[in-house]
């Protein structure tokens, strides 16, 4: 009698695989198809990551190159026009201040450089692509298992199809944090829009207005505050992104969290993370006061 397998017969229990010479054979197709086609398209490729790269490198000079003064001032100027709030405002100082004495300023500026550019390019293909999903349950449906399966892969293999099409260098890091960091941009705004209220919605209907007025005069201002709690965690993905993204050639903060883990320098991976916390501290306070401003001031109007 055969060998049983949880009451099952043996042969039922085996999973039919695949060889090993058929599946080296089957890797081997697509990875060098995959190549031959960037290979083919490479000139397509650089000039259409051109910009891309002028508007990171004009960005970071601007950063790096401007007295520190002025980028702090114009730092919490932003902080204090988003949060209202003097004790953020007087944290955020106190932050930025002990990221220069530790001497890591220029390399916080560049790592906010490449925040900064991910999380506008995020937000600009996150934006239009949650309204579509809000505007139609066909389109949610096929993109909501996309989302799924772009949240819960590993960060570092983002990096393999980025490397293989762009090469190394600040481009595809940006694009990997880009990739990385969209998600919660599209879920949120999906959410935002969906969650207004019906009532408003017949209200406007009942007044004549368009799909287009319906958008931008009741769904999109009623939404904001949870479209604001999708910039934040864009913002936020993107920063714990960064230091994965120093494997392909991303400087700043990222590049020396990981040359500390490489030579085993405790004091130097430990000053760069805390200026990446501090960075992180300053955005989410900053964007969540913003945040919970929009709301109130949205349920004023709503009232």
């Amino acid at each position: 009698m055969a060998a049983s397998c949880w009451g099952l017969p043996e042969l039922l229990c085996e999973f039919p695989a695949l060889s090993d010479k058929s599946l080296r054979l089957m890797r081997l197709g697509i990875d060098n198809g995959f190549r031959d086609i960037v290979r083919h398209y490479s000139d397509q490729i650089d000039a259409a990551t051109r910009p891309l790269q002028w508007f990171l490198n004009t960005l970071e000079n601007a950063f790096t190159n401007t007295p520190w003064f002025i980028v702090l001032a114009i730092i919490l100027g932003v902080v204090w026009l988003a949060s209202r709030s003097i004790k953020i405002v007087i944290g955020s100082a106190i932050g930025m201040c002990l990221i220069g004495v530790f001497g890591l300023w220029e390399d916080t500026m560049t790592t906010l450089a490449m925040v900064a550019v991910a999380t506008l390019i995020a937000i600009a293909l996150g934006l239009p692509i949650g309204i579509l999903a809000a505007r139609s349950d066909r389109f949610q449906s096929v993109l909501s298992p996309v989302l799924d399966v772009m949240q819960t892969m590993p960060s570092f293999v983002y990096l393999i199809p980025v490397v293989v099409i762009f090469g190394i260098g600040k481009v595809p890091g940006v694009i990997a944090v880009v990739i990385y960091a969209v998600p919660p941009m599209i879920r949120l705004t999906n959410l935002g829009i969906r969650l207004v209220d019906k009532e408003v919605i017949e209200a406007a209907d009942a007044f004549g207005a368009s799909s287009r007025q319906k958008l931008w005069g009741v769904q999109l201002p009623l939404s904001l505050p949870t479209i604001m709690a999708g910039v934040n965690q864009t913002i936020m993905m993107a920063l714990a992104m960064v230091v994965v993204a120093s494997m392909v050639g991303v400087g700043g903060l990222g590049k020396n969290v990981l040359q500390a883990i490489n030579n085993q320098f405790f004091t130097i991976g430990f000053l760069n993370g805390f200026a990446l916390v501090a960075i992180a501290i300053i955005f989410d306070r900053a964007s969540q006061a913003f945040g919970k401003r929009l709301q109130k001031h949205s349920e004023v109007g709503h009232d």
